[in-house]
């Protein structure tokens, strides 16, 4: 649950009635310490919202309420020059995470906002941290499905304008050979 309260942003895990009370609040409180510590340590490398506070008890993270444009709402109504900008930009902010072995595990356009040419992720709710290359290619193979479902005008060209930021990462050239294993394999699946 999302609570806007001023000028901050308050993440709140909320009960889950199918699981058991022990279990479900052992669950959130860890999904909240995780997710605290991923955008800690995200924060070093790219722009994500400034956590202001945890509270594990009470299941909630503080943040500062980012004032922008969410571009899954916004970015087919740029020109196209400036939607593979923000595309690149996007690509070379997955290679700085990836390279700090951060997974976001929910790579849309619904998770990032474009502030003054700067595009911040947020949501780190399903990310985990992992050095595996097929993490990382899962990673870039969900947005690809994401920018072909909702920008699919142009979601080629903007996608190879992902893959290009993204060669920044230090291991961009596996990451790739795997991503392509991982569309195969999701072209396969498709099929049937």
């Amino acid at each position: 649950m999302i609570i806007l309260d001023e000028n901050k942003v308050i993440k709140r895990r909320i009960k889950k009635s199918y699981r058991l009370d022990d279990i479900d609040m052992e669950i959130r409180k860890l999904r909240t310490r995780s997710e605290a510590k991923l955008l800690l340590k995200a924060s070093k490398v790219i722009d994500v919202p400034e956590m202001k506070n945890m509270n594990e008890e009470r299941k909630e993270i503080y943040m500062e309420l980012l004032k922008g444009k969410k571009l899954s709402e916004h970015l087919d109504s740029f020109p196209l020059n400036e939607q593979k900008e923000i595309c690149g930009v996007i690509g070379k902010n997955i290679a700085r995470i990836h390279d700090s072995d951060i997974i976001h595990g929910d790579l849309t356009t619904s998770n990032m906002i474009l502030i003054d040419n700067r595009v911040f992720f947020i949501d780190f709710g399903l990310g985990f941290s992992s050095h595996k290359i097929e993490d990382k290619a899962v990673d870039l193979h969900l947005l690809r499905q994401a920018l072909e479902a909702k920008h699919f005008r142009n979601w080629e060209s903007l996608f190879k304008e992902v893959v290009r930021g993204y060669e920044e990462s230090k291991n961009h050239k596996s990451v790739l050979e795997q991503f392509k294993k991982v569309e195969k394999r999701g072209r396969y699946r498709e099929n049937y």
